[in-house]
């Protein structure tokens, strides 16, 4: 089986947020299950010189941009195992940053087309072709409306996966003409029309064959309209193309036992050592020594949609009461910035509020904390509390997305589940969900075995892997 992976961001090349991880870390596992999965992406020059200065230049071609024809390189590097493959343009990606230009729309398209144009050039067939996001959404719609007579791409078929349903590429009508170089019929049919934009990533729903995203709940959920970002009913109307598979977590790069940032190295076996990241990570950060003191973890954009309304309403009463420290780490609106400094200041041996990101720190606060906070309104997938169970920091989550999936309510009768879930969006339910995990960390014996089950939780991709296998083997039959 061959299948193309088209994607705006991959590490270890670029990135900006979970897309860039499940690029990183699907196609490596599915070629591990001996399909042949390729990437593309644009060729940023972002990308660091020592990724840049391996590359081989395999071929250029021409791309059309509506009237106009633009120059398209192709570059080839193999990571991990990986044939990746880099449309090189100047105009379009030699730029700081990625995404947030006026000429998006230009910029993406170009690459979309250049995806289906590269395919002569490397003699590469794919019996898939697998978008993600807006970015790559219109690769669908250009193989059906520009390929589909042409034999050696009437074959291929298409899965379009939907990683945020939030962020969709909307932009001015006009580019139909101008930049797309479509029809107009394909806009008023209803094809690549929202609310008189051209939406891109509504394109590429309809023009995908299956349309796939990141958990199973967050596949449901998007069909109601609370979640559905107005596209619920589109979704709906296709809902049996639809498909929900949770991504995972390279379990080779979060790994306690090797993680060159912890100050103690650990695995399942010795959680005891655990402890000792704790207590360094206390020191480090100025606050109260103690093995005994539960650290409450939170590694995240500084954002609405990540709960922090709940947070800000139970925070200052659970400090104040409760035997417990809160670290933090991220950045956002300047508001949430604001008030997570000023909650150290009111609390300063109980409060580390790190407002910037750093890997190391992160890596240090997922192997330090004991308890990791991620109470989201909406989280499609998430990968914070999946690197949380494999370190043995135990997630306290709001039953959404994927933390639904991947979390489950640990039941100290049974001794089954993983970490501690809440259903409504309300703040007291989060706070009776902290209190009683601060509870429970008060039995070392029960704790420890709530751990052990956090740490022996599957969120590697070789499960997730091979369900997209199965998904694209049913699609080519």
């Amino acid at each position: 089986m061959k299948v193309l992976y088209v994607v705006s961001e991959a590490v270890p090349f670029v990135k900006t947020g979970g897309l860039a991880d499940v690029a990183g870390s699907l196609p490596k596992a599915l070629v591990a299950a001996g399909v042949d999965a390729r990437v593309v992406l644009p060729k940023y020059s972002s990308i660091p010189e020592e990724y840049r200065n391996k590359m081989e230049h395999v071929a250029h071609i021409t791309i059309p941009v509506s009237w106009r024809e633009k120059y398209a390189g192709v570059e080839k590097l193999v990571y991990d195992g990986v044939t990746y493959y880099f449309i090189d343009n100047e105009e379009y990606f030699r730029r700081d940053g990625m995404y947030g230009y006026g000429d998006d729309a230009e910029r993406f398209s170009f690459f979309s087309r250049a995806v289906l144009n590269l395919l002569p050039a490397i003699d590469f067939w794919p019996d898939v072709i697998n978008s993600n996001d807006w970015h790559a959404a219109l690769v669908n719609v250009f193989l059906k409306l520009e390929h589909n007579g042409d034999q050696r791409y009437s074959n291929i078929k298409t899965v379009f996966s939907i990683h945020n349903l939030k962020y969709q590429g909307m932009f001015d009508k006009n580019i139909m003409s101008d930049v797309l170089g479509l029809d107009w019929k394909y806009f008023n049919n209803g094809d690549l029309e929202y609310n008189d934009s051209v939406n891109f990533m509504k394109g590429g729903m309809i023009y995908a064959d299956l349309i796939s995203t990141v958990s199973r709940t967050y596949a449901q959920e998007i069909q109601y309209e609370f979640f559905g970002e107005h596209l619920d009913g589109l979704l709906r109307k296709r809902q049996r193309d639809l498909r929900g598979i949770v991504n995972g977590i390279d379990v080779d790069v979060y790994n306690p036992a090797t993680d060159k940032y912890l100050f103690v190295n650990f695995d399942v076996n010795s959680l005891d050592k655990k402890v000792e990241n704790k207590v360094k990570l206390q020191e480090q950060l100025g606050l109260l020594v103690g093995r005994s003191i539960p650290m409450l973890g939170m590694v995240s954009r500084l954002v609405e949609p990540k709960g922090l309304e709940l947070i800000i309403r139970i925070m200052d009463e659970i400090l104040s009461r409760e035997s417990c420290q809160f670290v933090l780490l991220g950045t956002g609106d300047k508001n949430y910035e604001d008030w997570f400094k000023d909650l150290q200041w009111r609390h300063p041996t109980k409060v580390s509020a790190n407002i910037y990101f750093s890997n190391e720190l992160a890596q240090r606060i997922y192997g330090s904390a004991d308890i990791f906070l991620m109470p989201s309104i909406y989280e499609p997938c998430g990968i914070g509390q999946m690197i949380a169970l494999r370190y043995g920091t135990v997630p306290v989550v709001r039953e959404t997305g994927g933390l639904k999936d991947t979390v489950k309510m640990y039941n100290k009768y049974e001794a089954t589940g993983n970490g501690y879930t809440f259903a409504d969006i309300n703040a007291h339910d989060l706070m009776y969900t902290i209190k009683r995990a601060l509870t429970d960390y008060e039995s070392m014996g029960l704790w420890t075995q709530i751990q052990q089950n956090a740490m022996r939780s599957d969120v590697s991709w070789e499960k997730s892997a091979r369900e997209y296998i199965d998904m694209y083997k049913q699609l080519i039959g």
